[in-house]
C-alpha cells in the first residue's frame, strides 16, 4: 500500500544541510518543469477544470502554510502586506503590489509580477495561475480567518505583463 505524508511545514527538511553544494535556489524551469508536466497529467485524468481546481487546493494549502510559517498574522493590514511584499522577493516567489483593499467588505485586488509560474511564458490567451489564486487565498484565509474566492483576471499567458487578482470574501 502507498502513503505518503500529510503535509508539515517541519517536513520540507532542512535544505541548507542536504544541499550544502547546490544550495537552496533552483532554476524557474525546474519548478515549471514539475507544476506544467503534474498539470499536465492531472488533466489528462481528470480534466481542465478538476485539474485547476486540485492546483488551487496546493496552492492554497501552500499559501495557508506558507503565511503562518513566514508571516505575523497578528499585524495590522498595512505591516502584513509590506512583510508579505518582503517574503515573497525574499523567496523570489513574485513582485506584490495591493492595488485595492475594500475595508468593508475585505475584497481586494492585486498584482505578482514576475512570478514563478507564468512570467515570460507564450501568449495563448488564457490565465494559468490557478496554484497562485489557490496560494493567495490560502494566505488571505491565514490571515483574516475569512474564506477568499481568488481569481486571476489578468495573466501573461493572455497578453499581460503581471498577473492581476481579485479576492472576494465569501
Amino acid at each position: 500500500m502507498e502513503t505518503h505524508n500529510v503535509f508539515k511545514w517541519e517536513n520540507l527538511g532542512d535544505i541548507k544541510q542536504g544541499r550544502g553544494e547546490l544550495g537552496e535556489e533552483m532554476p524557474v524551469l525546474v519548478y515549471r518543469l514539475m507544476q506544467f508536466t503534474m498539470l499536465d497529467i492531472l488533466t489528462k485524468q481528470y480534466g481542465a477544470d478538476k485539474a485547476n481546481d486540485l492546483f488551487r487546493e496546493a496552492g492554497f494549502l501552500a499559501g495557508f502554510e506558507f503565511a503562518k510559517a513566514s508571516l505575523n498574522l497578528d499585524a495590522d493590514l498595512d505591516s502584513f502586506v509590506a512583510e508579505l511584499q518582503a517574503a515573497l522577493a525574499a523567496q523570489k516567489i513574485g513582485i506584490l503590489r495591493m492595488e485595492a483593499f475594500d475595508a468593508a467588505t475585505g475584497n481586494l485586488t492585486l498584482t505578482v509580477s514576475e512570478d514563478l509560474d507564468c512570467s515570460g511564458l507564450p501568449v495563448t490567451n488564457e490565465t494559468v495561475c490557478s496554484y497562485d489564486e489557490g496560494f493567495v487565498a490560502g494566505i488571505l484565509n491565514a490571515y483574516t480567518q475569512k474564506d477568499y474566492d481568488v481569481r486571476e483576471i489578468d495573466c501573461w499567458a493572455n497578453g499581460d505583463r503581471t498577473c492581476r487578482f481579485n479576492g472576494v470574501v465569501m
